[in-house]
């Protein structure tokens, strides 16, 4: 199966939320009935961001039109509005190199070999949000409301196209704004998109997701600009992402050092025996009960060895080391 990609058209986009709705519906997401978070600000835009329960927004910008005329001259091309509505799509990018599938040390984000797509496994997040810090779209959010917290952003809907199915929001978009399908399709679609745009006087046009981050997998038609949209400008990976790709493999060799250690700990240790101590009341002597040594007497102070000197000046090694400087 090819490389599979979203296609975004924003200058065929209604803003009517039905991809935003269908998104929750096919992943069983609740809504919170608030409004905006009871900070209502007059947009459509609603809730304000991605969160732990949303994997997807649609973004309402609303831009001043400098071709509109006061007068009512509308003869000028792209004057005939006074507003311009740049809306955007908030959502996982789906990147060819994903920084959150590279960081994440459980594998609970992953690539799907088959599409391409960065979908998730919850069983497997243990809730570390490493993943959110390290996406330049910042938009894996972590869902605190359930019982063990995980990780949410858009799956692709992988388990849809693996079955034949476009992705939730793709199939339920009326205006066509959306489309899905093999990812040298998408883009080809898109500059196909952009010439038209071009032509009809829409100069900050643009197509985005070719090769940002390796290339992403949500190719989007930008009738303003990617400023105008919402779009994240020369997105880039942290630092901080290089060195946890470096630190998985050096894990990986630690680790078993650390067992070997621990294996040689227990084979140094497999000799020693510890002597039954008893004291005895009447001499308020402390004795070795299988030999009657007096480790103790009564008189003298407390021994002030640790437990640890106690151990290791009995293993093997360490008791041949003091022999040998007895000896000298």
């Amino acid at each position: 199966m090819a490389d599979k990609a979203f296609l975004f058209d924003t200058s065929r986009c209604s803003g009517c939320h039905a991809c935003q709705v269908a998104c929750k519906v096919w992943n069983d997401l609740p809504s919170s009935l608030e409004l905006n978070g009871n900070k209502w600000s007059g947009s459509h835009q609603n809730p304000p961001d991605v969160n732990g329960t949303t994997r997807l927004i649609m973004l309402y910008n609303e831009l001043e039109n400098p071709a509109y005329t006061t007068t009512g001259d509308v003869s000028a091309q792209l004057a005939t509005k006074r507003v311009k509505w740049a809306f955007g799509r908030r959502a996982c990018q789906h990147c060819t190199d994903a920084p959150c599938a590279n960081i994440c040390p459980a594998g609970a984000i992953f690539k799907d070999e088959e599409t391409g797509l960065v979908t998730t496994d919850d069983s497997k997040c243990i809730g570390c949000q490493y993943c959110s810090a390290a996406c330049p779209f910042e938009v894996p959010q972590y869902d605190e409301g359930t019982t063990v917290g995980t990780i949410q952003k858009c799956t692709g809907c992988v388990d849809r196209v693996h079955n034949g199915m476009k992705p939730a929001c793709v199939s339920t978009c009326q205006p066509e704004a959306l489309d899905f399908g093999d990812r040298d399709e998408m883009i080809k679609k898109a500059y196909e998109r952009l010439e038209m745009l071009k032509a009809r006087g829409y100069s900050d046009a643009m197509v985005y997701g070719e090769k940002e981050m390796g290339g992403l997998h949500v190719i989007q038609v930008l009738k303003y600009g990617a400023a105008a949209h919402g779009a994240v400008e020369n997105p880039s990976v942290s630092p901080a992402v290089a060195l946890a790709g470096i630190s998985k493999p050096v894990t990986g060799v630690v680790f078993p050092l650390c067992i070997v250690g621990f294996g040689v700990m227990t084979a140094l240790a497999a000799g020693y025996k510890r002597d039954t101590l008893v004291y005895n009341t009447e001499t308020k002597d402390t004795i070795v009960l299988e030999t009657g040594e007096v480790t103790k007497t009564g008189t003298r102070p407390m021994d002030t060895r640790g437990w640890t000197d106690a151990v290791f000046e009995n293993l093997p090694f360490m008791a041949a080391n003091k022999k040998k400087k007895g000896g000298e």
